[in-house]
């Protein structure tokens, strides 16, 4: 495997974006969003896997202004592990506008979630990506270890994970504790041997338990750009667990800082033609989700 970082792209220019073809919600949030700043100011890991790319919040807050959106919840990048710095002073700069999901080390105190509670964030996104060679249960552990640590303060994990790794731990999810959200409708590549049983699978367990799915990242999933085809799938999280369901646009779009945001915002307009039920995903469950206003 090659150990050369993605080149990221240069972000297109807010006003170029395409508008939404329906009216926004007051209230409605990008549900999946990161920032990036000035690297002798914020250094990154060791090897990040793509280069520092545009993604400052000024360039952030010229995009929801565009495209209508209100709010966001910033999730901490691989690129700088567990040194939330730059997305806490995000929070900051956005000023209630936005909620955090942070990484931490498991050797976290208490007085540190505390602060980082404080500062706006709401969530732990725990990094199944680097745990994927452990064997399952060890994963499951750590996930059980994570819901402990965020429950008391209300918060919700999210699974940064490859798509086998969310396959392997469905027999467990029942035993999960608290909310927890899945990125990417799932992120279950057929190029990694994923079915689509094992999606049925995920859909049943998510709607018997705690599980919340994100509606963001076509681009991941639909690699070939044929989002088309990814209609069935969204409808099938839709009709599952509306009411358990947000969207995120996955700005700035790693490594590809042209892509039009906008143009991904307007998939909803063909995958939840219903306005009441779209407005929920946009503005109503992200509310809950993230406590904004609490």
């Amino acid at each position: 495997m090659s150990t050369q970082p993605l080149t990221s792209t240069p972000m297109r220019d807010a006003s170029t974006l395409s508008r939404p073809r329906f009216a926004m919600p007051a209230g409605a949030c990008d549900s999946h969003v990161h920032v990036f700043g000035a690297a002798a100011r914020y250094p990154s890991v060791d090897q990040p896997h793509y280069t520092l790319p545009d993604g400052s919040p000024e360039l952030l807050q010229r995009m929801t202004a565009a495209l209508g959106i209100e709010r966001v919840a910033i999730v901490q990048p691989s690129y700088y592990g567990t040194d939330n710095r730059c997305m806490l002073d995000a929070l900051d700069q956005l000023d209630g506008r936005a909620r955090g999901v942070a990484m931490v080390d498991e050797s976290v105190d208490d007085a540190h979630l505390a602060h980082l509670h404080a500062r706006g964030v709401r969530a732990l996104r725990l990094d199944l990506f680097l745990r994927a060679q452990w064997p399952i249960a060890e994963i499951a552990a750590y996930v059980k270890r994570s819901i402990a640590r965020a429950k008391p303060l209300g918060w919700h994990v999210q699974f940064y994970t490859p798509g086998y790794v969310v396959r392997d731990l469905i027999p467990y999810m029942a035993e999960f504790e608290t909310d927890f959200v899945i990125d990417h409708m799932g992120y279950m590549l057929a190029s990694d041997g994923l079915t689509s049983a094992d999606f049925d699978r995920l859909i049943a367990a998510v709607q018997s338990g705690r599980g919340w799915m994100k509606l963001s990242g076509p681009y991941r999933v639909a690699k070939d750009g044929n989002f088309e085809r990814l209609r069935p799938m969204v409808a099938t999280i839709v009709d599952a667990v509306g009411e358990r369901t947000v969207w995120g646009s996955d700005w700035p779009h790693i490594p590809t800082g042209e892509r039009d945001t906008g143009e991904l915002l307007n998939l909803l307009a063909e995958w939840v033609p219903n306005e009441v039920v779209r407005n929920r995903i946009l503005a109503d469950n992200p509310a809950r989700l993230y406590a904004f206003g609490g």
